[in-house]
């Protein structure tokens, strides 16, 4: 059997922390504060271990837009924004479209028999 191991966490540190419902909507901006996407969704992958970021990008009130990721690390966030240091509109251009993967059906709980 396999142990886990509990790690203690500054809570009051994290507490200042960015929560990700604040960071899903908010705009990407690169170093000269132009704003090249905006933040979908956060994922992560399937083992576990790595955050990524969804990135809505093009297209102007939500039509046209399509979807990229970014690895988490590769933001900055400070002073309530987030950064794409090196990011242009047209480099996050050149990344694979992203779709998400569709689940499939949950099997149908048994309800109260009808006898």
């Amino acid at each position: 059997m396999e142990s886990v191991e509990i790690v203690r966490v500054d809570v009051k540190k994290l507490s200042a922390g960015f929560r990700s419902s604040k960071i899903v909507g908010s705009s990407v901006v690169n170093d000269a504060n132009e704003t090249i996407g905006k933040v979908d969704d956060l994922l992560v992958s399937p083992d576990g271990k790595q955050p990524f970021a969804v990135l809505s990008i093009g297209g102007f009130l939500g039509m046209g837009t399509h979807l990229v990721v970014v690895p988490y690390e590769s933001l900055n966030l400070s002073d309530m924004k987030v950064m794409l240091p090196g990011g242009s509109k047209e480099g996050l251009r050149t990344l694979p479209t992203f779709t998400y993967a569709v689940a499939p059906p949950r099997p149908a709980e048994p309800g109260p028999s009808t006898l």
